[in-house]
């Protein structure tokens, strides 16, 4: 390697409320060479990011313009409504829209949610960052509906959180630029996806197993077994020893015990 020649590296965005843990340390196990670095980017600014060359690929919130960027949708998110401990939602363990209709429903400018109507009756000024709108509930100024993963990401002792039942949800995807499929993204693509580091979809492909010396497969994958009630080694339709009127392959002393009548045969009249 030349002077001029960067050592590879794969560079991992991610949003807020995503935990990319899992993912980091197989991908740290399988390619212990290959340095990953992780990249924090807010949800609006993650698209964007990806086409500037900031990052190989990244979790992302959809929807995803796939013109130039590629997306594998991973899972789909609870929506939650976040209040004070002590507010009359937390006497339920699910609302709908309809019921925050009398709440101050408070709308970040960084909100993941696609709403057609917002519920609840606006604020004077609409929060700049989700993380804003969290201290605002703390303060009683109202509520905020945000996928769950946020609501646990801000967590506070004097808040908690209810789903909102009709809500729109919000889709998590790793996303990439179509253009620069390298083997390190399809790489992260196999981990993301749970291909086990053999995988024919993966660059490391198994090796088909060596067959012993001396031994040659079996045509057809399968070895003739004798049919139902005959024994093993009887000629083609053979009475089997042991049954009436078959002979007993036993011989001498080792033969069983009354096996024939002593004395001489009686004489047919």
């Amino acid at each position: 390697m030349t002077s001029s020649e960067a050592p590879p590296s794969f560079r991992l965005a991610y949003v807020p409320g995503v935990t990319p843990t899992k993912w980091v340390r197989i991908w740290n196990e399988r390619l212990p060479d290959i340095p990953l670095t992780l990249v924090p980017v807010s949800a609006g600014d993650a698209c964007a990011l990806l086409r500037d060359g900031g990052a190989d690929a990244g979790f992302v919130r959809m929807p995803v313009d796939r013109d130039d960027l590629a997306a594998i949708p991973l899972y789909t998110e609870t929506t939650v409504v976040v209040v004070p401990k002590d507010h009359l939602v937390t006497a339920v363990d699910e609302v709908s829209a309809e019921d925050l209709a009398d709440e101050i429903v408070l709308h970040p400018l960084d909100e993941t949610l696609d709403w057609e109507r917002r519920p609840g009756q606006p604020a004077i000024e609409r929060p700049a960052t989700t993380a804003d709108a969290i201290e605002l509930v703390a303060a009683g100024v109202g509520v905020l509906v945000a996928p769950q993963s946020l609501a646990r990401l801000h967590h506070r002792k004097d808040l908690t959180y209810r789903t909102v039942s009709d809500a729109p949800t919000s889709r998590v995807a790793l996303s990439w630029p179509q253009e620069e499929t390298t083997d390190m993204v399809e790489d992260f693509i196999g981990i993301v996806r749970g291909r086990t580091v053999n995988s024919s979809r993966g660059r490391t492909q198994a090796q088909p197993a060596a067959q012993p010396k001396g031994k040659r497969p079996e045509a057809g994958g399968a070895r003739w077994k004798p049919a139902a009630g005959k024994a093993a080694g009887t000629a083609g339709g053979g009475k089997t020893a042991g049954r009436p009127g078959g002979k007993s392959t036993r011989s001498g002393s080792g033969g069983p015990k009354g096996g024939g009548r002593r004395g001489k045969p009686r004489r047919r009249s």
